[in-house]
């Protein structure tokens, strides 16, 4: 192949990569725009500081129906922070293992199985939590029904762990060799190295990782519909039955009538939902660049 003909190949490729990146960004603009459309009819018959900050989600309540998104909102956040703080260190340190202390032959073993638990589907696991693991916290806790905040992140850090432990390992396995070589001339150990080389150098990797996590957990619906209790209640705690905002789209959109003011609500907390997972995306990247200028 000439020059000239490589050339133009390059250019037919460069214009099918910009397609299909402008593609994507159209779709996700078109996701967002239907969402506002449709959120924007609910807010013509709902004042959005009522919605944001009243505490009763009842929409089917004929006479005096209540669309209060902060008990879902809550519920939401409790369940998926409750899920990084079981998943970010277990995570991190399982990938910190494979990378750093685990011979080849244990690595060839544990990451293929790592990589399969992503593919289990969320329904299997929110049956696991329905037949195990809900029975488990409420005989530990000494509590009626297993079917609450602390049993959705026990499963959501199960399903993270696979996107954290992947993205964390081939962030640490990145790190130069002579990081570590410098660090062992000095005189620390392999601990020491980890902890204070390796792991801040891999640290725009590990944010980009733990961000990850956090979306894969906001964004899971059938887990948490299955074992989370979904009442649509001010959470106390992680022993409390709760409803998420993702499940309460999955299980009220089949049945609500169409275009009526339940049927936009539910496109407005789906935005919420929306805003709020950029957000978070935004300020893993916001992290991740600054971290990267101090090192």
């Amino acid at each position: 192949m000439d020059f000239h003909q490589r050339q133009k190949t390059d250019n037919i490729f460069r214009k099918i990569f910009k397609i299909a990146g402008l593609l994507i960004i159209g779709i996700l603009g078109g996701i967002f725009l239907m969402l506002m459309y449709n959120s924007i009819a609910f807010f013509l018959h709902f004042k959005p500081a009522d919605f944001l900050t009243d505490t009763q989600w009842n929409p089917g309540n004929t006479s005096h129906a209540e669309f209060g998104i902060l008990p879902l909102l809550v519920s939401t956040c409790l369940v998926t922070a409750g899920a990084m703080i079981l998943a970010i260190p277990l995570g991190i340190c399982t990938a910190a293992f494979l990378s750093e202390f685990a011979s080849k032959r244990l690595q060839t073993i544990l990451k293929p199985i790592i990589e399969m638990l992503a593919a289990i589907p969320s329904v299997a696991i929110g049956f696991l939590g329905i037949v195990i693991v809900g029975p488990g916290i409420a005989k530990l806790f000494g509590i009626q029904s297993g079917l609450n905040a602390l049993n959705g992140s026990v499963l959501l850090a199960i399903m993270s762990l696979p996107t954290i432990i992947t993205v964390a390992e081939d962030a640490i396995h990145a790190v130069p060799l002579s990081y570590r070589e410098g660090s062992y001339a000095l005189g620390a150990n392999r601990w020491a190295t980890l902890f204070k080389i390796t792991l801040p150098a891999a640290l725009p990797g590990l944010i980009a990782a733990i961000m990850l996590g956090m979306g894969r957990a906001l964004g899971e619906t059938m887990t948490v519909l299955m074992a989370t209790g979904n009442v649509a209640a001010f959470p106390k705690g992680f022993l409390n039955s709760v409803k998420t905002i993702t499940a309460t789209i999955a299980i009220e959109m089949g049945e609500v009538p169409y275009q009526t003011t339940h049927y936009f609500a539910l496109f407005a907390i789906a935005a919420v939902l929306f805003i709020i997972t950029l957000a978070v995306n935004l300020l893993g990247e916001s992290a991740i660049n600054k971290v990267r200028k101090f090192q």
